[in-house]
């Protein structure tokens, strides 16, 4: 940590002698590395707003970040710089590319723009440069994420979001010294961001994976000795279908998920690869980092709730018109704290709708406090406990009935037949929308068992949950983040119907 905090230094250093101003956006194009970790924080030490775009977009979407963002700065390698070369125009701010390695920088260049190679913006020595003022309501960093619709739109992270975070889900995973944390999500979505910050306020060692197969994942936490991960169903559910070595997971003192329920099977798989292991169940937006978790000592008696509100967080469950729902009545979970972001990054409009106050709510000095819509329905036991039900805007409405996705894709998994699976609804003339199961198969299972499973729905589900059309896949289709993409999948079907 003596080191990195000497490079956070050096890079801050050297991004205010590119001209780095106040606030001014520093976009990080790269993989997993010491580079990625020390442009972030070097970024924010400096009084700048560092920018993660995921490695694995293309040209157009990060054409798009850059320039929503008015990123003056680009961190990135010549391979990537490369493929980027014909839509750096689209960038008309951008001033520097900062080039991580040694590979040739491609001639043609956008107008204006200016490069460096990393060693020489971290070669600075001595006493480094004075940093711009900044305190913790100010801007830090913007995370852009995908929507149901649209391109992706930019949240506004404070340093006070970023540090609330932290201290937050540091203090429930009882993270420490000791742990050796993988981190294996993008680093440019806000729970793989996560695994960086809880590292740092605890002094941690963090493990930089980008893993190519799930199988690199066991691997890595045999080699490593890992004590906590924290991943996305659909890998959970790949780690679930291999064969762990008999000591692989032993090291492991928490695993966590976050965007999407856990599937009982799949946890139970888990917990036998990882024995010592406590499971923690989350929910979260990246407009408000973390939201809700699970204790482990609850899981065998609520295995489908996210839990309850985080430490420094409350959530609501609430009618459209802003009074409470009932126990068992659905809801909009709402979200307000110190975690609440600042809003998304031009575009007040979309602000206004996500971040408002609650009517009848919290008044500071008579103006209204502002917390965050999530827009996810949800349902909160006599107990207090949360249960997610499904994106509004997913949530399936057939024959009269508002069926959650989860719900189906729970039963779907437990039949043993499938190992990943995604239910949608598309547009039906009588009964208004038709549930549809996209799955991969088994591979005990042979052909696609379509009429087997056909049989075990309509065993275990009530009729208007039944899918009405099975679509066999032999892989799903993930966002940058890993989730499934549910936009994507709901296109092919409805295209090929």
């Amino acid at each position: 940590y003596g080191e990195l905090e000497d490079l956070l230094w050096r890079t801050a250093s050297g991004l205010l002698g590119l001209g780095l101003g106040p606030r001014d956006r520093v976009a990080v194009y790269l993989p997993k590395s010491v580079e990625t970790v020390a442009t972030f924080f070097g970024t924010a030490l400096a009084g700048g707003v560092f920018v993660p775009v995921n490695p694995v977009l293309k040209a157009p979407q990060v054409a798009h970040i850059l320039r929503d963002s008015g990123a003056r700065i680009l961190v990135t390698s010549g391979g990537r710089l490369a493929a980027l070369t014909e839509i750096l125009a689209a960038a008309p701010e951008l001033q520097w590319i900062v080039l991580t390695d040694e590979l040739p920088v491609q001639e043609a260049r956008a107008a204006g723009t200016r490069y460096m190679r990393w060693s020489e913006l971290t070669a600075a020595t001595g006493a480094p440069r004075a940093v711009h003022r900044a305190i913790d309501g100010d801007l830090a960093a913007i995370f852009y994420t995908s929507g149901s619709t649209g391109l992706p739109k930019g949240v506004m992270l404070s340093h006070r979001n970023i540090v609330a975070g932290a201290i937050s889900v540091a203090s429930y995973l009882g993270n420490n010294p000791e742990d050796r944390i993988l981190s294996v999500l993008p680093l440019s979505f806000d729970a793989g961001f996560s695994q960086l910050t809880t590292g740092f306020l605890s002094g941690a060692e963090v493990t930089l994976l980008d893993y190519l197969l799930a199988r690199d994942v066991v691997r890595t936490v045999a080699q490593h000795g890992i004590t906590g991960i924290t991943g996305v169903p659909p890998l959970w559910a790949q780690l679930a279908d291999l064969d762990w070595p008999a000591d692989a997971g032993r090291s492991v003192r928490y695993f966590a998920t976050t965007g999407g329920v856990m599937p009982r099977a799949v946890l139970g798989k888990l917990r036998q690869a990882m024995p010592a292991a406590a499971p923690f169940l989350m929910y979260g937006l990246t407009e408000a980092f973390r939201s809700t978790y699970l204790p482990p000592s609850e899981v065998d008696r609520r295995p489908d709730s996210i839990g309850k509100a985080i430490p420094n967080a409350e959530i609501l469950v609430l009618r459209e018109d802003g009074t409470p729902c009932a126990p068992g009545e659905p809801g909009e979970l709402v979200h307000r704290g110190a975690l609440v972001s600042l809003g998304y990054w031009n575009a007040p409009d979309l602000t206004a709708k996500r971040f408002r106050p609650i009517p009848g709510g919290i008044t500071q000095g008579g103006q209204p406090e502002l917390a965050v819509w999530s827009g996810d329905t949800v349902v909160k036991d006599e107990d207090g406990f949360l249960y997610f039900r499904g994106r509004r805007d997913e949530m399936i409405k057939s024959s009269g009935y508002r069926i959650s996705p989860t719900e189906v894709e729970d039963l779907v998994l437990a039949s043993g037949l499938v190992s990943e699976v995604v239910a949608i609804g598309v547009p039906d003339p009588r009964l208004g929308q038709a549930v549809v199961v996209i799955a991969v198969a088994r591979e005990q299972a042979g052909t696609a068992p379509t009429e087997a499973l056909l049989r075990y729905c309509k065993e275990s589900m009530p009729n208007y949950m039944v899918p009405a059309r099975i679509d066999w896949r032999k892989n799903l289709a993930r966002n940058p983040n890993g989730k499934y993409d549910r936009v994507a999948l709901k296109a092919e079907v409805e295209a090929s119907s």
